[in-house]
């Protein structure tokens, strides 16, 4: 995730302890989650309370592990530290799409999502490849987290469409697009994906496999034009860094985590006339994942829990309106339940439309490497 919150750093094993034995006289279901602490949050304040008053008799404890592949990477070990036993104490993990792969590989999750009624909302692409690993039936998405392009329409009039448009319109605007290159924030990293997807020429491989050792050979016409780019843009210091400069006038244009424009803009951080544009053929996002480890203890709890979870109306109050983040189920099934200004708010730029079109995951795990070794040998910054 994209901002630095406290970790947690008691070990599961004592936690989950912790939490079994203060709840003798009631059901507990047990739940992980990787992510940053509003994650965490989001269970303990929202989500736990409200399926503990639809199920008398349960408690809901959750645990934070911390965000990236490092949080995600404790519940695998604690997964397969658990494997030969005939029942596990975790009944929900919330992991990264990197950890969620390897874990469905390893045959640590329950394949649920056809037995719960919100299963036939969940229709992104995220939904069903992890970073190149099939994981169709296994998760939920939790929210969908998604790049875009942020401008000021007082100073771009026409905001460039896709990147070829961008190349144009950098070159007659020298200095006023700005991103945080490669190692100062995930939207820079978006953006250099983005364009990879775009001028690599096996855009669909790196989204999907299979990999092959070869296919990064064909890469350096993409690094040699971006390195061309970047003389004339402006790097920022982060992804906060980027708002700043587009809210003080210093550049005009930049990737950003739309949820991180969003809330910036309800806090009355970010002027409320800037706008934003999802560019073709694409830019990345990232889901955080609901799954049932295969053993769950009370699998079928589990289930209820996720259910509600992915159910229309609480992915309207808790992921759109809480966190402005987009559903992790079909936008369009979330729609009647957030008022026109709530839904304005948030698909205004971009609709739903425009991200199942150009909503992108990430590259698989070894692409992934490979594509920020080669900018950092061929393009830096």
């Amino acid at each position: 995730m994209k901002k630095t919150y406290r970790m947690l750093t008691l070990s599961l094993g004592v936690l989950l302890s912790v939490a079994s034995t203060g709840a003798r006289s009631q059901v507990t279901l047990n739940v992980i989650s990787g992510g940053s602490q509003n994650m965490v949050d989001y269970v303990t304040d929202y989500l736990g309370p409200l399926f503990e008053k639809q199920n008398p008799g349960v408690k809901v404890a959750v645990v934070g592990v911390g965000p990236d592949d490092a949080g995600s990477q404790k519940i695998l070990e604690k997964l397969q530290a658990q494997k030969a036993q005939p029942q596990w104490d975790v009944d929900v993990i919330v992991p990264n799409q990197q950890k969620t792969g390897e874990m469905a590989q390893a045959g640590l999750l329950m394949k649920y999502r056809d037995s719960i009624a919100t299963g036939k909302y969940a229709v992104s692409q995220s939904s069903k490849l992890a970073l190149g690993v099939n994981v169709d039936g296994y998760v939920m998405p939790m929210f969908e987290s998604q790049t875009a392009m942020a401008y000021n329409p007082d100073l771009v009039k026409s905001p460039p469409s896709s990147y070829d448009e961008l190349r144009v319109w950098t070159a007659k605007n020298p200095k006023q697009f700005g991103y945080n290159g490669l190692k100062n924030g995930m939207s820079g990293v978006a953006f250099v994906v983005g364009w990879m997807y775009a001028y690599s020429g096996n855009a669909a491989a790196l989204q999907q496999g299979p990999y092959d050792a070869a296919t990064k050979a064909g890469w350096s016409k993409a690094y040699a034009d971006l390195k061309a780019f970047n003389q004339g843009v402006t790097f920022t210091p982060g992804n906060a860094g980027t708002l700043d400069m587009l809210n003080r006038g210093e550049i005009a244009m930049g990737p950003v985590w739309v949820d991180m424009f969003y809330t910036w803009k309800a806090d009355g951080r970010l002027s409320p006339n800037l706008k934003l544009k999802l560019l073709s053929p694409g830019m990345p996002g990232q889901p955080y994942y609901y799954a049932i480890p295969a053993k769950a203890k009370n699998a079928e709890l589990a289930k209820k829990f996720i259910a509600l979870a992915t159910s229309p109306q609480v992915q309207a109050d808790g992921i759109v309106k809480r966190f402005n983040w987009y559903p992790g189920i079909d936008p369009n099934a979330v729609k009647s339940s957030l008022d026109p200004k709530a839904w304005a708010n948030l698909f205004t730029d971009i609709s739903p439309a425009d991200l199942a079109k150009n909503a992108k995951p990430f590259p698989i795990a070894p692409f992934f490497t490979e594509l920020r070794e080669g900018y950092e040998k061929q393009v830096g910054n």
